[in-house]
């Protein structure tokens, strides 16, 4: 089993993020900020997710959580601008600029992607704990 740690610090435009596997930075993170849970404008709560594989023509190879309370289809893909890009799921990036902003976000989901198919690749599962950093 593979476990991810997202270490959150929340801010009224965005959500920033650090992702962490065995105290290793990965990448960053961005997301929308905090509202209640609130379909397309709010990130979601805190807590621990599985993350599966999918694909689709619009973010290409991506990942899904599972079982994400009062929503569905939250996704990790490729965003640099959480309010214009996300509406809950959340974007690896390489370097965070701002409040739900970062950049190169595509080359931190390719680092992100190779290791959790890794993971995949020796039947593991994976999950993902958000917490509060």
């Amino acid at each position: 089993m593979m476990e991810l740690v997202l270490n959150r610090t929340y801010f009224p435009n965005g959500t920033n993020g650090e992702i962490f596997r065995n105290d290793q930075l990965i990448c960053e993170s961005i997301e929308l900020p905090w509202q209640e849970n609130k379909k397309v404008v709010s990130c979601i709560p805190e807590g621990r997710y599985e993350i599966e594989a999918r694909f689709s023509d619009q973010h290409g190879a991506h990942f899904c959580l599972k079982d994400v309370s009062n929503r569905n289809l939250i996704l990790i893909h490729p965003a640099n601008n959480a309010l214009k890009e996300l509406k809950g799921c959340i974007a690896p990036v390489t370097k965070l600029i701002g409040q739900g902003i970062g950049k190169n976000s595509r080359l931190a989901m390719n680092k992100l992607r190779l290791l959790v198919y890794e993971g995949f690749s020796k039947g593991e599962q994976v999950f993902i704990t958000i917490k509060l950093s």
